[in-house]
């Protein structure tokens, strides 16, 4: 697994860690341990994270700081032995590897194994990693200090390339079928969008269910804890053509949790061609993920191209009982990124989709400003209604879909490929610079079937300004069709715009969302 831009933001738990007093449950650390020993399922986790929210929340402990202040390259220097990963010669279809703790990940967390002679801690064993000669393998005393930051994955497809990583923080990545990693989720978002008060919760203890021989999946559990919350979290993970999680989520809350943010994504997006203007790089586009896709209630799709604001940004979309929302990387063609090191069009995409009726609230989708592909500048998540409450448990179950293929049974409309921008008006004739023209490609459902004759039409309908010169027609070069039209502000500082096409009445494709201001083009 690359270490990457997410990891810093594990730098923001560990100084949020260090403001809140040492008390409660986990001062006690001999009998903390000794309750987590003896967590043999999902509800002896449950009744944990209850106990652990009803004390004072405590900083986990540093390991010995010349980890600590070792640099990126040092601590990657750090290699897993021949035969470390648990499981090793065994026929077990799955491998877990430890991350050793230092740099970024200064703060041991507890790994278990659950089987059939009850649950074991996974202890740290210096033996399980190579040390480089400049940094000599830890001494006894230091071996009592130190201990794993984290885990890697692997299946019986290949026992060398990760499927998942749990690293920093509460965040987690998967792969699919292209075993590229990309965009991350993570455990909960809490205050995101209050920016400089966000709070980043950290996954303190592991537990994985031994696999039995021919088990196409692997039960993890995980006790997330932060200042405001505690919880209990059950992953199933099932890799093939795509990684899929299934997720069970027991919130318990220490305060009350207004900012929360269920099942949150994080990527990035610095340039793409819907703003191309930005651009000083030899890369057309540089992006994890180029946009949002929703599922509503109703069963509207909606598809919103992300951004790289000139300032920071919260789009809200209120829904009820959502059927699905995830981050897309939809543009696979290495030409359109150029990118040989780092292959952005091979990068996954991640679906969330909820378990039973997730009630009224809204996807909230943050974009930062980024001068640089090393930064995490987009987060999107499910923000309910109802806030969670002290001694109020909250339960929740969603399936993460992680790859470059949507689940088979999700049929979708016509969808967007590409959105364009540029000056508006015609060439040739005097054209005013205030008036942007928009292009959008769609491709997929039922448009390959229907041709220039056919009556299909564009949809197009702004907040504000006009809205003039809509079109659309199909495009053989593209296997699919594009719509264009202008739009003229007409002095407004913002303007939503929403579209799609129409065929007989009824909608053809997603709904494309945008929203233009001046500032960003």
């Amino acid at each position: 697994m690359k270490i990457d831009r997410r990891h810093l933001l594990a730098l923001g738990a560990s100084s949020l860690a260090v403001t809140f007093p040492m008390a409660g449950v986990w001062a006690q650390e001999g009998g903390l341990r000794e309750r987590m020993g003896q967590v043999g399922s999902f509800e002896d986790l449950q009744a944990l994270a209850q106990e652990v929210a009803k004390t004072p929340f405590e900083a986990p402990q540093r390991v010995p700081s010349r980890f600590t202040d070792l640099n990126h390259d040092q601590y990657m220097s750090i290699r897993l032995a021949e035969g470390g990963k648990v499981w090793s010669g065994t026929d077990l279809p799955f491998r877990m590897a430890p991350f050793h703790a230092g740099w970024l990940f200064p703060h041991p967390i507890a790994l278990y194994q659950i089987g059939s002679d009850g649950t074991q801690p996974v202890a740290f064993d210096p033996n399980r990693f190579a040390y480089p000669q400049e940094i000599p393998a830890p001494d006894q005393g230091e071996t009592e200090r130190l201990g794993h930051a984290g885990f890697r994955l692997f299946d019986r497809f290949d026992f060398e390339r990760d499927i998942a990583a749990f690293l920093g923080a509460s965040y987690f990545r998967a792969v699919g079928k292209e075993m590229q990693y990309g965009l991350s989720a993570r455990g909960l978002a809490l205050n995101t969008a209050q920016f400089g008060e966000e709070e980043f919760p950290i996954f303190r203890a592991f537990w994985f269910h031994r696999p039995g021989p021919e088990s196409n999946a692997i039960i993890v559990l995980a006790l997330l804890d932060s200042a405001s919350t505690a919880g209990a979290y059950r992953f199933v993970i099932e890799s093939g053509r795509s990684t899929v999680m299934d997720v069970t989520a027991s919130i318990y809350p220490r305060t009350e949790l207004d900012g929360i943010g269920l099942a949150p994504i994080t990527s990035m997006y610095l340039h793409g061609e819907n703003d191309y203007s930005k651009r000083d790089d030899f890369r057309p586009e540089v992006h994890d993920s180029d946009g949002l896709v929703m599922r509503t209630g109703a069963g509207e799709w909606i598809w919103r191209p992300l951004r790289n604001p000139s300032a920071p940004r919260i789009s809200t979309f209120s829904d009820t009982a959502p059927r699905g929302f995830g981050l897309q990387q939809r543009d696979r063609s290495f030409a359109h990124y150029l990118d040989d090191g780092v292959y952005y069009d091979r990068r996954p995409n991640l679906w969330i989709e909820p378990s039973g009726d997730w009630g009224k609230g809204r996807v909230e989708l943050v974009e930062l400003p980024a001068n640089d592909e090393t930064v995490d500048n987009v987060v999107v998540y499910w923000r309910p209604e109802s806030t969670p409450q002290p001694d109020q448990p909250v339960t929740v179950g969603y399936r993460m879909t992680w790859g470059t293929e949507m689940p088979d049974r999700l049929p979708a409309p016509g969808r967007v490929m590409a959105t364009w921008t540029g000056i508006g008006g015609i060439p040739g004739e005097e054209r005013d610079p205030k008036v942007r023209k928009f292009v959008v490609d769609f491709t997929g459902g039922d448009l390959a079937r229907l041709g220039e004759g056919d009556a299909v039409e564009a949809v197009v309908s702004g907040s504000a300004g006009a809205v003039r010169r809509v079109a659309c027609r199909p495009i053989e070069e593209l296997g699919g069709w594009r719509m264009n039209f202008d739009l003229d502000p007409e002095g407004a500082d913002s303007v939503d715009l929403r579209a799609f096409l129409r065929y007989r009445g009824g909608a053809l494709t997603e709904t494309w969302i945008y929203t233009w201001n001046p500032k960003d083009g």
